[in-house]
């Protein structure tokens, strides 16, 4: 029999961390077929876990969409904030995004119900690449793709070095390996430049083509499988 740990399996479902899952069992909140659980618990897939009160699993199959975010849409789970993500989308099934876009940011995300994918995703020394079309105030010079592709000083860290092609005075396409909060934005700033739009065109080997804003479609089979074959050694951890 399949067993997992049980903060692994909350992980899974997309509720939490698994750090996060640790402290709800703790706290005495989790429920595994209707017995209060303890740390160390394993599960099988026919159990059922629930998180004060609310049963989280679920016998669905894995689901993966990519959705075309249209700015003014937050990137969160919380459905009590307005305009979040999942009140937008209104999907039957639960799902939750794979990393973020800002509010005034629109463009490519994925979304799924599949914890386990996540971190492979998102770990930034994976080196897994987002493509982005960036608009901005002022004229790009020569000195700013410059100094955008070889590194900034932003939030207590260098950036990594990255792709950065103009494609006119006012725009550019960038590349980026990282995923630190609103990155771009900040890359600009620290240069005195104000981004005005921001665009997702790519993640990995799927991009964003012609899906129309706030329109989701699921992944080809093709997308799935080259996404599988890029994160077949990422790892989940830090």
């Amino acid at each position: 029999m399949n067993l997992k740990r049980l903060n692994k399996a909350i992980a899974e479902t997309g509720y939490c961390s698994r750090r996060g899952a640790d402290k709800l069992i703790e706290e005495g909140r989790v429920k595994v077929n209707n017995v209060l659980a303890g740390l160390g618990v394993k599960v099988t897939a026919t159990d059922i876990i629930s998180v004060n009160g609310q049963v989280i699993t679920k016998n669905v199959e894995n689901l993966y969409f990519v959705f075309n975010k249209p700015t003014g849409i937050t990137c969160t789970t919380d459905e009590n904030i307005k305009g979040n993500i999942i009140s937008f989308i209104n999907y039957p099934e639960r799902i939750f995004p794979i990393g973020r876009l800002d509010k005034p940011s629109e463009g490519l995300i994925f979304l799924t119900n599949d914890g386990d994918i996540v971190n492979k995703i998102l770990r930034s020394r994976n080196n897994h690449e987002k493509e982005y079309i960036v608009g901005v105030n002022k004229k790009i010079t020569e000195w700013f793709l410059n100094k955008m592709r070889n590194g900034l000083p932003i939030l207590e860290t260098i950036t990594k070095k990255c792709v950065v092609e103009k494609i006119d005075d006012y725009s550019f396409k960038i590349i980026l390996t990282q995923g630190l909060n609103r990155q771009i934005r900040r890359m600009c700033e620290h240069l005195n430049y104000e981004v005005r739009t921001l665009k997702r065109v790519r993640i990995m080997n799927v991009e964003l083509n012609r899906l129309k804003k706030g329109q989701m479609r699921p992944f080809t089979k093709e997308e799935f499988e080259g996404l599988l074959e890029l994160i077949g050694d990422s790892s989940k951890t830090e």
